[in-house]
Formats: C-alpha cells, structure tokens, sequence
C-alpha cells in the first residue's frame, strides 16, 4: 500500500469521524439535556421524518467565522443546523432542522446562509420544504449579520408561498422576530409542553404590563392552535406529530405545478349514504356534527382536519373523493350554530387559498344561517374579515362545488362559494332553506303591518310564517330559478360530488392579468 493511498484512507477515515461526531452532537450530556426535556435530536427528528435512508445532507461541514465573545473557541460542524434532502412516501422534500444542542439552536450568518441555501433548492427542484424548529432566536454574539440571515428566511418564505408547500414544525422554543417564519408558511405544528411561540416572552410581558403568564400560558401548543389560530395542528409528542407530517404531505403536491397525488381506494364511488337522512335533522334548528357528514361520504371515511381547534364553528379538511385529494370547507351547526364570524371568516378564507394554490378542488357544505351579530364582531371589522372568505372563493380558480344541507341565508350564504360568486357546480338537499333571512325573521318585517293590526298577532304571525315559507323557502324554490343545479337525495351526495369532480378535472380558468391583487386586511 503506498502512503498515497495510506494518506487518502486516513482523510476518508477522519470525514467520517467528523460526520459521526456531528450526528452525536457536541457531548453526551448536550444530548441527555435534550432528551430530559422529551424533546428528541435533530438526527432523531429526521429519521422519524423521511423515509429510511433517503437523507443527503448539505453544507455538514459549515461552521461560523465570527470571533470574539466566547466564539472564537467554540466552531462546531453544522453551526447548529442540519439541512438536506430526502423522500417521504418516495418523494423528495427539503428539510432544515435547528439543533438545541449547539449554541441552543440560535442563528448566525453561516446558519443563516445553510438556511437560505436549502430553500432556494427546494424552490429550484418544485418540492415541499420542512423546517423543524427548536431555536432560541438570534446569536446575540454575531450581532446584526444574525438578524439579517432572518431577513433572507423571510423573503425566500414569501417568495416561495403558493409555489411549494412550507411547512413548519414547532419542537421547542421560536422567539421574537423568528416567529414569523413560520407564520409565512403554509401549516404549523406544534407540540404540547415543550414548544412555544411567541414575540415577547413572559419576562418583558409582566415588565410591561404587569401580568405574570408561563411560556406555555403565553405561546403554547394549545394556546396557538384553540385561541390564536397560529397553530393548525398540535400533538402530545414529537413521533405522533412528525407522523402526521408524513400524512400531510401525502395529500398535498410537490408544487403548484402538479396535482396532488391520487390514490387506489376500494370505496366505491357510487356508494349511498343512506345514513345522512338520520344524521342531519329536517328541523334547521336542531343540531348535528358535520363531522359524521363528511366521514360518511369521504373515501373510507380518513379525512384530515387543518385548525380543529380554532374557530369551531366552521370546518376545513382534507380527504379523498374517489381517490382525489379534495378539500371541505363546512359549516358546522353544532357550534354557533354555525354561523360564520371573524374567526371562521379568516380561517377558511386560509384554507380557500391554500387549496387553490395547489390545486386542490373545493367543496363547500352549507348549513350557515348567517354572520354572528354583535358590537364586538362589528368593531372587530367582521365586514373586512368576512370579505377575506368572499375574496378568496372569488379568485379561486379550481374546481368549486357547493351543496345547501339546510340553511343558506343572507350573506353568509353568497360569501360561501354561491353560485353568483362563481360556484361550478351547486347542489342542494330537499332540506334546503335558501333565503335573505330565517322565515320568521321575514314575516316579521314584510308583514308587521298585518301582525300589528289582526285580533290575535301571534296567529297571523304563525300564519304569515308558514305562507313566506311556502311560496319563497320551499325547497325547488332556487332551482326554479337556476341558482342552484339540482336537489339531490341526501343518499347519493357522494356519488353526486364525485360526478361533478370528476366533470371538472379539466377545468382550465384564467384570472385578469395583473401584478397581484389587492384583499382585504
């Protein structure tokens, strides 16, 4: 063996013991800090993450420049992140992961630029990119250049929104400016006890303001995911969390360019739905979980809910119709009584976008009897808010089927994907009650004359009720006059929207040329 070939294996021998030491991270005890915290390492997160073996990682061998301040002594490989590539159900996403471990996780300017680099080859390639954040924020030793590195995340996020999915996983600690990041993406997990987000932290919101608040009272997982709506998703630990990460990615494109993958199913496309006449009630005041509507016509009834805890009275899922990844924008009667407000405004107007940025089609289940009146929703801006969700139906461009279970009245029925706002396909139950207002609400305003002078009031109330009712709510009254396609059994929904998807595969729409538009805040 010649030294030649002696001195090649011995640099081979030491890459690899760097490698080695990167993957163990700084010492023994860095790790046992980070699993005495229920958190798992950067290395355990991917591996749970991709598929098995499919990691290739970029820039491991990075690490900082700056001097002074401790630094100088302290240049660990990776400079705390592990960015790459791999597959998840054998196709290829772009991963950045902060590892607590060195420097906390915190950003400087060679972790910035690692981050940088593997967003811009997740835009380059059209595949989805996932950040596993566990950071404490800026690396206060490199001064401005670590905050300029948040700069470069931000623009790259928003350049790439809308063009490849982005999604943010919450493992641990995401402060300050950091925060935005992920608020810019698409989806945002989060993990109960040990992440938090926030932009101040309780230290300087008890100096200010004198409240005394956790980490997790101020910006935990269930805090952002029921109260904020910054959250989507939240799990009891990092395995189930990451888990459905995979799940998600398996019902969304690559990028913008491409259809969501679709999938052999055994369930029927033509299966009846016997049981939804026994699960939603004739009587429209009467309640029901609109949950069981769609796990009973979705395939195999598996369905994905995006914001389950946030503004409960509306529902955004995902799920598969005859094998296709749709997603259900839905009133849901069992809370508000499904009236639509500020909140369910902003969150479906989200998921509208979101669907329609990735080619998603829409299908809209009605049962709204209007917008949530108050003082508070009025100078909250509901009218702004409620213009977000007629917004985005309105630019939408894939396909759009809508269906009338019960009650579609006033705005609330036009802002939810109507026919007049462009609605490709709509559909109603016999059940139907589309009008301005309740019936009752109705005859009090075009009759108060006659109810005013008749010897029993309450009678003719009752009496002029059931005639509104007759002659404007009956339920053919909107397909007579074309604003709705048909009436259909409640038994063949499933059948009736496959139909219609499967009509609309070809949809091809342009929108008026422009440089953006301009909607509502």
């Amino acid at each position: 063996m010649t030294d030649l070939s002696q001195d090649s294996r011995g640099r081979v021998a030491e890459l690899h013991d760097i490698r080695a030491q990167a993957r163990r991270g700084p010492s023994e005890k860095a790790t046992e800090a980070q699993h005495a915290k229920g958190k798992l390492t950067v290395p355990e997160r991917i591996d749970l993450l991709l598929d098995e073996g499919t990691f290739h990682e970029v820039g491991g061998l990075r690490r900082h420049r700056a001097t002074g301040f401790g630094l100088e002594s302290k240049r660990p490989y990776t400079d705390g992140v592990v960015t790459g590539w791999g597959k998840v159900h054998g196709r290829t996403v772009f991963v950045y992961a902060h590892d607590f471990r060195i420097f906390g996780g915190a950003l400087g300017e060679a972790h910035a630029a690692k981050i940088h680099k593997i967003m811009d080859m997740a835009i380059s390639a059209g595949a989805p990119l996932i950040s596993l954040n566990d950071g404490a924020g800026a690396r206060i030793q490199e001064g401005v250049a670590a905050l300029a590195g948040y700069g470069g995340i931000f623009q790259r996020n928003t350049r790439a929104s809308g063009v490849i999915p982005q999604i943010s996983v919450m493992l641990g600690p995401c402060a300050g400016g950091a925060a935005y990041s992920p608020a810019l993406t698409d989806f945002v997990f989060m993990v109960r006890e040990t992440s938090q987000m926030f932009i101040t932290g309780p230290d300087v919101v008890q100096a200010v303001t004198g409240a005394e608040v956790t980490q997790n009272g101020l910006g935990g997982a269930d805090v952002h995911a029921g109260t904020s709506g910054v959250a989507h998703f939240a799990y009891d630990d990092e395995e189930s969390c990451l888990e459905e990460v995979r799940y998600l990615l398996s019902m969304l494109p690559a990028n913008n360019r491409e259809n969501p993958p679709v999938v052999e199913t055994e369930d029927p496309s033509d299966r009846r739905n016997e049981s939804l006449l026994d699960l939603v009630p004739v009587d429209g005041n009467r309640p029901y979980d609109i949950h069981k509507v769609i796990e009973e016509i979705v395939d195999d009834g598996e369905m994905l809910e995006v914001h389950e805890r946030w503004a409960t009275n509306i529902v955004c899922v995902l799920a598969r119709m005859g094998g296709q990844v749709v997603g259900f924008v839905a009133s849901q009667p069992q809370s508000l009584a499904g009236v639509l407000d500020i909140e369910a405004s902003e969150k479906a107007a989200r998921f509208v976008q979101m669907c329609d940025a990735f080619n998603i089609p829409i299908l809209t289940l009605l049962d709204v009897p209007g917008f949530l009146p108050g003082v508070d929703q009025e100078h909250g801006g509901i009218i702004r808010h409620g213009a977000k969700l007629l917004y985005a139906y309105c630019n939408a461009t894939v396909p759009r089927v809508s269906l009338v279970l019960r009650k579609a009245y006033g705005g609330a029925y036009i802002v939810m994907d109507s026919q007049s706002i462009g609605a490709d396909v709509t559909l109603a139950w016999p059940t139907n009650e589309i009008a301005v207002m309740g019936a009752e609400g109705a005859a009090n305003v075009i009759f108060r004359r006659q109810i005013a002078a008749a010897d029993d009031p309450e009678a003719m109330r009752t009496h002029m009720v059931k005639e509104y009712k007759a002659e404007l709510m009956h339920p053919y009254y909107a397909a007579e006059r074309g604003l709705v396609e048909d009436v259909i059994d409640p038994a063949e929904t499933r059948a009736a929207l496959i139909s219609a998807l499967g009509m609309l595969a070809t949809k091809h729409a342009d929108l008026p040329s422009r440089k953006h538009g301009n909607p509502p805040q």
